[in-house]
């Protein structure tokens, strides 16, 4: 257990390592150049989204003849495989300057770079702790009935080698997953709705990651105050979670117009309440929702009090998707069971919560919350 000097011998030098560091600040120019003027071994995590290089070919087009709103950026071509092998060793070997001994590597890609990715991090020396495939719930068709459709997306995550320390947030994990071990195929939907940035009517960045990805990234791979860089920062979508759940961020972007929707978006972004933050540390029925999937995807907010419908416990849900009331923590479920001294609760409909209603407040359970994500998942 950590000693009160210990904690306070931790929190002054935490603040003497991030002196000089470009903490809430996008970084303009090329992401190799930007990191250069960070400091050695001055970051806990990088998250990392680079041009997948997709090598795309001519217009693609619907069945109807409408075109699809694709990438063709210039920043996503490359004169060949070599030219983008090159620019992935640079961009990594600063990222592996920049990272502290027990810090992280976060990469996410598809078939187009991915095993290229991996196979340069590997031979500078990071050692992959897992892939996870992000299975999309509603992936764009193969208009051309040529191939699979494309569904999903590989993220690895790395340690700076074999032997190094690195952080995972195992329990806050299971409780977001109810209670059940977090696995490494995670099902969300893409980015949509209100949370993709537009500008008249257009997509401002073609390929904004959703926020219930990076909350779950950030949530099982660092702590509140850690340092989050991410060199290809686009709009913003890690600088917005990481100030939600407090933790620092630092990003790198070379598009003004990235850059510009960027800080407005994270302006917006209010850090979540101190009690909030706080997740479970140590330690069964599996819904076909983890009430976590509820919580990453914003249905119900980290802070938002729920009650049993009596009123008798009020209890505040968490930012790992556990609840606490008083000293007492647990899942929906246990600490329902807890709370009432019962053999067994039913989470879903034991908690409730306010919504807005046509006729002023209204008392749900929190069920009502997860059968409007079901609804959304299957659009």
């Amino acid at each position: 257990m950590e000693t009160t000097k210990a904690r306070v011998a931790r929190a002054e030098t935490v603040a003497v390592s991030k002196a000089g560091l470009p903490l809430g600040q996008i970084l303009d120019g090329d992401c190799v150049e930007a990191m250069r003027s960070i400091p050695t071994a001055s970051v806990d995590l990088i998250f990392a989204d680079p041009p997948y290089n997709l090598q795309l070919g001519g217009d693609l087009n619907r069945p109807d003849g409408s075109a699809v709103d694709a990438v063709t950026d210039h920043w996503d071509q490359f004169d060949s495989f070599k030219a983008y092998d090159d620019f992935t060793r640079d961009w990594l070997t600063e990222a592996r300057r920049v990272l502290k001994p027990d810090g992280a590597l976060w990469v996410i890609g598809s078939y187009h770079n991915i095993y290229r990715v991996g196979a340069i991090l590997q031979d500078l020396g990071f050692w992959i702790l897992n892939d996870i495939v992000w299975r999309k719930t509603n992936p764009m068709p193969n208009f051309k009935g040529t191939r699979f459709t494309n569904a999903h997306e590989t993220l690895l995550w790395a340690s700076m080698g074999e032997k190094a320390k690195y952080h995972f947030n195992y329990r806050a994990m299971k409780t977001l997953n109810d209670e059940l071990q977090m696995r490494s195929d995670w099902v969300l939907p893409i980015c949509s709705g209100g949370e993709r940035l537009k500008e008249g009517g257009h997509k401002v960045h073609p390929t904004q990651k959703p926020e219930a990805l990076l909350y779950r990234v950030l949530l099982a791979t660092t702590e509140k105050g850690d340092v989050v860089l991410d060199p290809f920062f686009g709009t913003g979508t890690t600088g917005a979670v990481a100030k939600r759940l407090g933790r620092e961020w630092i990003g790198c972007e070379r598009e003004n117009v990235y850059r510009d929707a960027a800080y407005k978006r994270i302006a917006k972004e209010l850090p979540l309440d101190e009690s909030a933050l706080q997740t479970m540390q140590s330690a069964k029925a599996a819904p076909k929702v983890a009430f976590g999937a509820l919580v990453e995807a914003g249905y119900l907010k980290p802070g938002t009090e729920v009650f049993d419908k009596k009123r008798r416990w009020i209890a505040t849900v968490r930012a790992d998707g556990s609840l606490a009331y008083g000293k007492q923590t647990g899942s929906i479920h246990s600490l329902g069971k807890d709370l009432q001294g019962a053999p067994s609760c039913n989470g879903w409909t034991f908690w409730h919560y306010e919504v807005e209603g046509p006729d002023g407040r209204d008392v749900k359970p929190i069920d009502a919350a997860r059968q409007l994500y079901l609804l959304s998942v299957e659009d």
